[in-house]
């Protein structure tokens, strides 16, 4: 269900213009205000106050924001609400031609005015977003945005057009326009902010209401802001390009992590999380799979060298497969150069500097391989049979009995060899020697 407040950093500066704006008057609420100062000035609104809802769409077109779209679309109430603005800051989409298609639809039928603003200053709406953006019943642009790269008609949505818009728009397939521009051309009306988007819509009311600096506007219609849940945001955050990557890279680097520490740490987790919801980025984003298995080839590679301790060829064919790998992983929208730069800086660094490092620092102290842990006593934790994870000194390892018979959970268990990272446990009940007595090499 779409919430009521706003959540999102640019539409909670939005809705501050307009708190702001009434307490320039020095009132909280701008409609009690305007029917204070002006009682009687609207008396067939005695008992109603219109909606006018608010709608962010910002980033890729993806399954989220376009169910997004068509259910509130779906939803409206004409004797509820007056109009829809959709507040636009997209630029491409990832979804198939046919929810397009089916967006377009409901925008031309809908029987409630459909606005879009693109705002505030710096935002964009190119691709399929703008191929909706023209069917509104009202389009608004704001400094320092553009519309335009409409790209190929959709069709379906082009159907839909008007002949001055396509008139309009018909050299706008590969380039945009600005602010000035856009209203030049009658694409859109001019709104520098939210406000002035929503007075300049179709049935939303606002008075004059004069003041010590002048007269000011005040909405009359109520404002209502929709947007994603908690658990939609997160998943339209998730698979954006650049979070997906990010994502995939840390997660096979800490994976990769994992294999060269001797417990079961909480690394392993976290990596295999980020893995996790790296697929889902993958799944809805037109992702290229000979390109993502070079990231693989990368790890695998890095891999090789650090298990050696040392920088070698490995390393060199693993940066190189890891930056071909994120330059061609996305097939159209993809994520800017500081982001790879990010991924693939942060990565070398890890897989050169800092995961050989940290392997020769393991295995040259008395934790892994010494005769100290050779007799110590602890516990099953999961069943062994043959292999599975064991504590010791309150510290999980993982570790393989030596007997055929398994070991189950919370049973007790010796310590009787250490090789590479696993321990060899025997259960204390019926074990053939006391292994303390051993010096285990040391």
């Amino acid at each position: 269900m779409p919430h009521l407040l706003p959540d999102r950093p640019q539409t909670r500066r939005l809705l501050a213009a307009l708190v702001l704006a009434a307490a320039s008057i020095g009132v909280g609420n701008p409609v009690a205000a305007a029917h204070a100062e002006h009682e009687g000035y609207l008396p067939e609104h005695q008992g109603y106050l219109p909606v006018a809802d608010v709608v962010e769409i910002s980033g890729f077109l993806d399954p989220v924001l376009v169910g997004m779209m068509a259910d509130t679309l779906e939803s409206l109430d004409p004797s509820e609400t007056v109009a829809i603005v959709f507040q636009v800051d997209s630029t491409a989409s990832v979804v198939p031609d046919s929810e397009i298609v089916r967006v377009a639809r409901l925008i031309a039928e809908s029987e409630v005015t459909v606005s879009f603003w693109i705002g505030p200053s710096g935002a964009r709406a190119t691709g399929p977003i703008a191929q909706l953006v023209i069917l509104g019943d009202d389009i608004g642009i704001a400094p320092g945005a553009r519309i335009g790269l409409f790209g190929d008609p959709i069709q379906g949505v082009a159907e839909f057009w008007t002949p001055s818009a396509t008139d309009a728009l018909a050299d706008l397939r590969d380039a945009t326009v600005g602010y000035d521009e856009a209203i030049r051309r009658g694409i859109a009306r001019p709104a520098p902010v939210l406000l002035e988007q929503l007075a300049g819509v179709p049935g939303f009311e606002v008075v004059t209401v004069a003041g010590e600096d002048g007269d000011t506007v005040q909405p009359v219609t109520t404002t209502r802001f929709r947007q994603l849940d908690v658990i939609d945001q997160f998943f339209h955050t998730v698979a954006s390009p650049a979070v997906t990557y990010l994502l995939l890279l840390i997660g096979m680097g800490l994976l990769l992590f994992e294999l060269y520490t001797a417990g079961v740490g909480i690394a392993g987790a976290i990596g295999a999380g980020c893995f996790l919801l790296s697929t889902y980025g993958l799944g809805v984003l037109p992702a290229r799979g000979w390109a993502l298995a070079l990231l693989v080839v990368a790890m695998l590679a890095y891999a090789i060298d650090v298990q050696a301790g040392v920088p070698r060829l490995w390393s060199v064919v693993g940066t190189v497969t890891l930056v071909a790998g994120s330059v061609f992983l996305f097939d159209g929208p993809s994520f800017s150069w500081i982001t790879l730069l990010v991924g693939v800086i942060g990565t070398v660094m890890a897989m050169v500097g800092g995961m050989p490092t940290m392997v020769r620092t393991r295995f040259s102290t008395p934790t892994i391989g010494r005769g100290w842990m050779v007799g110590e006593t602890g516990s099953a934790v999961e069943r062994l049979a043959p292999n599975g994870t064991v504590t010791v000194r309150e510290a999980v390892w993982r570790a393989r009995t030596n007997r055929a018979t398994p070991l189950e959970p919370g049973d007790e268990i010796r310590v009787v060899a250490v090789d590479g990272l696993w321990l060899e446990v025997e259960p204390i009940q019926g074990a053939a020697r006391d292994y303390r007595s051993r010096d285990g090499g040391s």
